[in-house]
């Protein structure tokens, strides 16, 4: 599928695209553009999981023939006239948030995020990256990189990252500044960053481009969007938002500054979309607070609160209730520790020393005096909630009269650990309260009435939908398209997707950037090699089986019986009749390979037998481990 615009209906008259009524209206629609239609994409932006067995080859072979390389795509830098807008990450996934925005001869990166990747997708793997080959290839245009908040799906890359892109300055609030410099303190050996604080409200001036920084909702303080102004109109980003409001009523500080930020001449708008497939309006943050300190003032034993340490805003209001009623603050899981100590040095959470106590303390204070606060709540294994509901915990022992807050929702892919966690709570005696009983967790994304409210305010002329999987910025498209938005001013756009905007007109590429994930791979960072990802599934889904064979290099003959090994595929010793038959294929293999063969090619019988096996062991298993031929010459 290219990324090449695809023809729109003119909108009808009023600025509503014409929908067809009757039986007519199930019609297909035109595309809107960049969308590529009619082809189905894979959960992680567009990398489709291959289902087909995978070629299997020995280490002198190096896996399957390469593919032609297609060399990549930079475009010329743009006229002075055009605003260039290129996704580097999170968009078709939700993660490894990055994007470039050009303007005025600048280029300024939009969040610097990173995303986990599953083991059974990547073993190995530490994080994955979004692409900068492009920002590399333009390092003397970059002026800035600018962090929306502290989340890591937004500040997790920049440790690895900044140095690739000149290790230009950061703007940013003051919590994310501390939190990104905190984590830097783990890479002693990357660049450490220069940090701009900005303040909401404020216009900072960076090359030749004005750029304004304005207060968003979130679920973590010094949330922020930003307006990149150029000469034919302003790029207006989101970054992660909700709304704050009451039963669907903008609260009138949201209101004044959506109208006032609407009174700009806004050319695009690129918005959060990770809840655009729910309607209606999100829970309030507000409401969660309430529920919470219902809860800690009624629960009469000891409580157990599992929720994100990024939850700044609710970990801080649970403490400050806590200590209002007396009660006293145990934090378990070393990312809570780390933001407690950084919401009290940044001034968010001023308490007394003596209301946070440490967990060997616990039995100091009566049970119902007591908050447990604590990592795990989506069933980590190694995480504090998870310890403790396993009995692993080295101070926090559950019991009938204890009551377990989950103040957190489900990450998709999370479901069988968090009901693990669950069923092991329950078996310790414990009273469970989570978000599906009850309102103890808020998301910190708007849902589709929100944007769509938030879309009309803006009233920019074009509107991209960003972060999240291509089903969120569909959904969220489409919400925004039936609001009465022109359906040919809606871009729907992939990772690497390069966007020229004249003021008049919008030309997408037909090629893209790089935008293949670059990845952390112990020391290492570089390209997503397909090659040693496939090797490893392999390995870890059928093993290996490893054959060791003395060669006469005159006769061709095996000078003994081949020794096998197997790791993750078959119990030798219960596997006597196979390795036998093994041994007789192995030994036919070799001297009719080399039958005539002078001198002895031993890559050519490592290949020969690696094939002859893999057939054989997949005949006999229905397995494919990875054969490895170890052949000596002698």
């Amino acid at each position: 599928m290219s990324s090449a615009p695809a023809p729109a209906p003119a909108p009808a008259s009023g600025g509503a695209p014409h929908r067809p009524s009757g039986p007519q209206s199930d019609r297909p629609r035109p595309p809107f553009r960049g969308e590529r239609g009619g082809r189905g994409r894979g959960s992680r932006g567009g990398r489709g999981r291959d289902t087909r067995r995978p070629m299997r080859s020995g280490p002198s072979q190096g896996g399957p023939a390469p593919e032609k390389r297609v060399a990549d795509y930079f475009p010329e830098k743009p006229a002075s006239n055009i605003v260039r807008v290129i996704p580097l990450g999170g968009v078709e996934e939700v993660g490894r948030n990055m994007c470039a925005i050009e303007a005025n001869n600048d280029i300024f990166v939009l969040d610097v995020g990173f995303q986990f990747m599953s083991e059974g997708d990547a073993p190995g793997i530490d994080y994955v990256l979004p692409n900068t080959k492009y920002l590399e290839q333009n390092i003397d245009r970059v002026r800035a990189v600018i962090i929306t908040h502290g989340h890591l799906d937004h500040i997790g890359g920049v440790p690895f990252l900044m140095g690739r892109m000149g290790n230009p300055p950061i703007y940013t609030q003051n919590l994310t500044s501390v939190m990104i410099l905190k984590r830097q303190e783990e890479y002693p050996e990357m660049p450490r960053p220069e940090m701009v604080v900005v303040e909401p409200g404020s216009v900072h001036t960076i090359g030749n481009t004005k750029v304004k920084f304005f207060p968003v909702t979130h679920s973590i303080p010094d949330s922020m969007g930003v307006s990149i102004q150029s000469p034919i109109g302003n790029v207006v980003i989101t970054g992660d938002l909700k709304l704050d409001h009451e039963n669907g009523e903008p609260m009138p500080h949201e209101a004044k500054k959506w109208g006032e930020l609407g009174k700009d001449n806004n050319l695009l708008f690129i918005a959060d979309s990770t809840n655009a497939e729910r309607d209606g309006f999100s829970i309030p943050e507000r409401k969660v607070h309430e529920t919470l300190e219902n809860i800690v003032r009624t629960v009469s034993g000891r409580l157990i609160i599992g929720t994100f340490a990024s939850q700044f805003e609710r970990m801080i209001h649970i403490i400050e209730t806590a200590e209002k009623m007396g009660k006293k603050i145990v934090t378990e899981g070393r990312s809570m520790k780390t933001n407690l100590e950084i919401a009290q040095k940044t001034g968010l959470l001023k308490i007394d020393k003596s209301t946070v106590i440490p967990a060997t303390e616990i039995g100091d204070y009566p049970a119902d005096k007591i908050i447990v606060l604590a990592t795990g709540a989506q069933g980590e294994e190694f995480a504090a909630l998870m310890r403790i509901a396993t009995k692993q915990h080295k101070n926090i022992v559950l019991n009938p009269r204890d009551t377990v807050v989950l103040s957190s929702s489900v990450i998709p892919g999370n479901e069988i650990a968090v009901q693990r966690l669950k069923d092991n709570l329950y078996r310790n005696g414990a009273s469970l309260i989570h978000y599906r009983s009850s309102d103890v967790h808020s998301t910190g994304h708007g849902n589709t009435g929100e944007l769509v409210w938030i879309n009309k305010q803006v009233g920019a002329k074009y509107f991209m939908p960003a972060y999240g999987y291509y089903s969120m910025t569909s959904c969220h498209a489409r919400a925004v398209e039936q609001s009465g938005f022109p359906r040919e001013n809606i871009i729907l756009a992939d990772n690497g997707t390069v966007i020229d905007i004249d003021g008049q007109a919008l030309n997408i590429h037909k090629q893209k950037v790089p935008s293949a994930p670059l990845i952390v791979d112990g020391f290492s960072i570089g390209d997503m090699q397909e090659v040693v990802i496939r090797d490893r599934q392999a390995l870890a889904k059928d093993g290996m089986f490893v054959i060791i064979a003395t060669i006469n290099l005159k006769t061709g003959k095996l000078r003994k019986s081949p020794d096998i090994i197997s790791r993750g595929f078959i119990y030798l010793r219960e596997s006597q009749d196979l390795l036998n038959q093994a041994r007789l294929l192995i030994k036919k293999t070799v001297e009719d390979t080399t039958e005539g063969m002078n001198p002895v090619d031993l890559d050519y019988v490592k290949n020969t037998i690696s094939d002859t096996m893999s057939g054989f062991l997949f005949t006999r298993t229905n397995k494919a481990p990875m054969v490895i031929p170890v052949l000596i010459g002698v």
